[in-house]
């Protein structure tokens, strides 16, 4: 089953996977609420729920323009909390179900020159870890995917990268969807991908001065 808001898009993905589809924004609550009833009336117990929708700020919050800061929080952090609340009781209808969180290692950096992106996903983050302990003894096992630089099209990062290093660490989405498959397999409740992304989120904690200052001076948006 798919969600998305382009349902041409939409269309062409689910004959190719032979997948059902459903137009849906997952910004807006009764959106949400909408396509969940018309898809647990179909499908009354659902194993696995993957939050991946996911829009860039481009900018700093002294420059960003209000309507985006609040479309990036909507989409970033609330289209999960929405999704994950209309769709629970499928969910624990299963008896044993997965939630798969796409966050990002920017919920673990608060990096100045994206800081409503970051916000986002820190907000997303800690929405994550609460549900992962909150919902496992009601058979809802969530788990955390924290990935860096991946490009899609909304995040064209072998582009938007001006540094040639950073844009040698960009890898593909499949290799995010391999990753994911590895953490429902093994059931792992938080993770980065690249793994040695966990090292960002280190910094962070023993030094936040030293990543503010590199972050302050870097060009990416």
């Amino acid at each position: 089953m798919l969600l998305a808001r382009r349902e041409d898009r939409l269309r062409a993905l689910a004959e190719e996977l032979g997948a059902e589809y459903e137009v849906c924004d997952v910004a807006r609550r009764e959106d949400v609420g909408r396509v969940a009833a018309a898809v647990t009336e179909r499908h009354p117990q659902l194993q696995l729920l993957v939050n991946n929708a996911g829009i860039p700020g481009r900018a700093g919050f002294a420059t960003i323009e209000p309507e985006r800061l609040e479309e990036v929080l909507r989409v970033n952090y609330l289209g999960a909390v929405w999704c994950l609340r209309a769709f629970l009781p499928a969910l624990e209808a299963a008896g044993r179900s997965d939630v798969v969180n796409i966050v990002s290692v920017a919920g673990t950096v608060a990096f100045a020159p994206a800081g409503p992106y970051s916000a986002s996903k820190h907000a997303q983050l800690a929405f994550s870890r609460a549900a992962t302990a909150e919902l496992r003894s009601r058979g809802v096992h969530v788990h955390t995917v924290n990935p860096g630089f991946v490009e899609t099209e909304g995040f064209p990062q072998a582009t938007v990268l001006r540094s040639a290093l950073l844009r040698r660490l960009v890898v593909g989405p499949e290799h995010v969807a391999r990753h994911v498959l590895e953490v429902i397999d093994r059931d792992k409740l938080e993770t980065f991908v690249p793994r040695w992304y966990r090292l960002a989120a280190f910094a962070q904690a023993v030094a936040p001065g030293l990543v503010a200052r590199i972050s302050a001076r870097a060009g990416y948006r």
